[in-house]
């Protein structure tokens, strides 16, 4: 009787144990597809905001007859960026003309690239 004892306590237990690993393995796997999903969520989110944070526009400027002399304006064409001490009637003629009309330069690269070319 007490064989029957000791090998019925020892199937309940190794019983017991099965269902726990098995559950504890259920409940891994189940949170390790959380966590997947989660990280592909958060690479899509992240790879949606560098391509929005990369694609900005660049400064427009204008150049502008003012007394005589190039002024460089803002987009907005009214508020003053730079004064500069290049003299239009120094310049080339379509140049000029350009310049009278408001000439669109886009980015710093190009307006210091004009300034350092026509500057004195």
């Amino acid at each position: 009787m007490e064989t029957r004892y000791h090998i019925g306590l020892l199937t309940g237990t190794l019983l017991i144990l099965a269902i726990l690993s098995y559950a504890y393995y259920a409940d891994y796997n189940y949170r390790k597809e959380i966590a997947r999903t989660e990280q592909t969520e958060q690479q899509e989110t992240e790879q949606t905001v560098s391509t929005q944070g990369g694609a900005h526009k660049e400064e427009v400027y204008y150049l502008k007859n003012r007394n005589g002399y190039v002024i460089v304006y803002l987009d907005d064409q009214t508020s003053i960026y730079e004064y500069t001490n290049i003299r239009v009637e120094e310049l080339p003629e379509e140049l000029q003309n350009e310049i009278r009309e408001g000439k669109r330069l886009e980015g710093k690269d190009k307006l210091y690239g004009f300034l350092e070319n026509y500057s004195s």
